[in-house]
């Protein structure tokens, strides 16, 4: 079902990492970072009480399930964008694979629509745009 460790070593040791690829990947790691570890602090400590994990308190606004399913939603994206990190780095090392560099471009093109929905829903206020079109562009580029 799954495969092998030996079938995810890169193609050859001898070539390469691709740059561009190991770039994207480590700005997507971080922007995933930043996003936790920010949302943490800035969002769901307010909505906390009797030091809980899991945040509860809506306040008047949201009851505690949908408190809860949107800090799962928020964790949730950065467990995907390290994902995307992981997949990033290993095709760094898949130089002219065709299949890589479909995988290369749907990443891209993912990481792209991300940009604009952060850029159009809070008008450029909030930064995480800017991490995901550097990710976006690093692996068009690549």
């Amino acid at each position: 079902m799954f495969p092998r460790a030996s079938n995810l070593r890169r193609s050859s040791p001898s070539i390469p990492l691709n740059t561009l690829l190991v770039c994207a990947a480590a700005l997507a790691f971080g922007v995933g970072l930043v996003h936790s570890a920010l949302g943490e602090w800035m969002i769901f400590r307010r909505m906390r009480s009797g030091g809980q994990f899991i945040p509860t308190n809506g306040g008047k606004v949201i009851g505690e399930g949908h408190v809860r399913i949107l800090w799962a939603s928020w964790h949730v994206l950065t467990v995907f964008g390290w994902a995307m990190a992981a997949l990033l780095l290993w095709l760094a090392g898949q130089p002219g694979d065709t299949g890589a560099r479909f995988i290369t471009v749907v990443i891209s093109v993912a990481m792209l629509a991300g940009s604009v929905l952060v850029l159009v829903g809070t008008r450029g206020k909030h930064p995480g745009w800017a991490g995901l079109l550097g990710v976006a562009l690093l692996a068009w580029l690549a």
